[in-house]
C-alpha cells in the first residue's frame, strides 16, 4: 500500500514537472520569437525560465529516487554478494534521504525567511518565497522514498534484486 502510494505520488510529481517543463520551453521559444522578429520579448522570461526548471527538476526528483535512477559508480563493487550491494545501497539511499530532507527542510525555511523579508524578482516583482515553497514537497518526497529504499535494502535477509521486484 505505502510502496503503491509513493510510486502513484512520484509519478504525479514527474507529470506535473514535465508539464512545467513543457510551459517553459514554450515562454522560451515564444520569447525569442517576439525578440526575433518584433524586439519584444517577454519581460521576466528568464526569471520564469528559472523558477520553472528549479520547479521542474524538484518534481522529477521523487521518480528518479523511485526508479533507482541515480548514477552508481560500481567499479569497486561489483564483485561483492547481492546481500552486501544492498547494504552498500542501503547506506546510499540513507544519505541521499538524509540530503533531500534537509534541502526540503532549509527550502522551507528559506521560503519563511525570504517571506518575511518581502524579496521580490527584479523585472516582475515576484515574490521569491514561492520558489522555495515549491521545492519543498518535491525534496521532500523523494526524500520519504529514499528512506523506504533504504529500509527495505538494510533490513536482515533483502536484497537489490527484491527491492527491483517491487517497483
Amino acid at each position: 500500500m505505502l510502496d503503491r502510494s509513493l510510486a502513484r505520488l512520484s509519478r504525479v510529481f514527474a507529470l506535473i514537472g514535465v508539464g512545467v517543463a513543457a510551459l517553459v520551453a514554450v515562454l522560451t521559444v515564444v520569447s525569442i520569437a517576439g525578440r526575433a522578429a518584433l524586439s519584444k520579448p517577454i519581460q521576466g522570461d528568464v526569471e520564469l525560465t528559472q523558477f520553472g526548471i528549479a520547479l521542474c527538476i524538484s518534481l522529477a526528483l521523487p521518480w528518479c529516487q523511485w526508479q533507482r535512477a541515480n548514477i552508481i559508480v560500481d567499479f569497486f563493487t561489483q564483485r561483492l554478494g547481492e546481500r552486501r550491494n544492498a547494504v552498500l545501497d542501503g547506506i546510499g539511499a540513507l544519505l541521499m534521504a538524509a540530503m533531500y530532507l534537509l534541502l526540503a527542510w532549509r527550502s522551507g525555511a528559506g521560503a519563511v525567511s525570504v517571506r518575511e523579508a518581502f524579496e521580490a524578482t527584479m523585472i516582475l516583482d515576484l515574490p521569491m518565497w514561492w520558489v522555495y515553497a515549491s521545492l519543498a514537497p518535491g525534496l521532500a518526497l523523494a526524500g520519504l522514498i529514499a528512506l523506504r529504499q533504504a529500509w527495505q535494502l538494510l533490513r536482515p535477509g533483502s536484497s537489490a534484486s527484491a527491492l527491483e521486484a517491487g517497483r
